[in-house]
């Protein structure tokens, strides 16, 4: 009994000395225990209990002097078939990607909040999310819709003035699109139940988000798992 009672005693002195000046690992903030946050000092984490779940919570965070501190939190929504990996997820599956991204752009049907400082796109009649993996402009905005892009493999935007009230581009699959990942994944406002793959929160946490939400200091949302391969401390 002498022993164990000395060796847990030198263990946590040897904690308190490696983990001087910062909390624990368990109980750090979660932006501090992913692989990467992005490098910027805004982060949005969306975190489900497993792939098969269909919500879970979402909160962004700052950074301040050294430290993550939650600015805000809401129930999210997940798609309809749970989570998969971003990198071999494969369209039209009903999963929301795993992993971490940029958030190139706001939009939406309504008009932008007070106070937003991101770059917000208006929907009109002739919005809409290109999703035709043999169109030229596979995942992206266009104004008309071309015609290489078939209606039926795509979204008009006004046609969901309730989820797409106001929204977040979630860089997924964006930069350099793979045809046949997936196209049009964002943070948008909740419609009636689970998404089609995106993540979604209640009107009042999206509006929150876009005001709260500064381009210059380079927000990113990882979105994950709380354990296994899709674990959102991978990412």
């Amino acid at each position: 009994m002498r022993r164990l009672i000395t060796t847990a005693a030198v263990l946590l002195a040897l904690g308190t000395v490696v983990g001087a000046g910062r909390p624990p690992l368990v109980t750090a903030p979660l932006p501090m225990r992913l692989a990467d946050t992005g490098g910027g000092t805004q982060l949005i984490t969306a975190m489900a209990d497993g792939t098969s779940s269909t919500s879970g919570t979402l909160t962004w965070w700052d950074l301040k002097d050294g430290r993550w501190v939650a600015a805000g939190k809401a129930t999210a929504r997940f798609g309809s078939k749970g989570l998969t990996e971003g990198s071999t997820r494969k369209q039209s599956t009903y999963t929301t990607p795993t992993g971490l991204y940029d958030l190139p752009y706001a939009f939406g049907v309504a008009a932008a909040p007070a106070g937003i400082r991101y770059p917000y796109r208006r929907a009109t009649a002739k919005s809409w999310w290109c999703e035709d993996n043999e169109a030229r402009d596979y995942n992206r905005w266009v104004e008309p819709l071309p015609s290489d892009c078939r209606a039926s493999e795509s979204e008009q935007i006004t046609a969901y003035p309730t989820q797409y009230a106001r929204a977040l581009v979630i860089g997924f699959n964006y930069d350099a699109p793979v045809r046949g990942r997936g196209a049009g994944i964002f943070l948008h406002v909740n419609g009636s139940g689970a998404t089609a793959g995106c993540v979604s929160v209640p009107a009042d946490a999206m509006d929150r988000i876009l005001v709260w939400a500064d381009p210059a200091r380079k927000p990113h949302i990882a979105i994950g798992t709380y354990g296994g391969p899709t674990a959102i401390t991978n990412y």
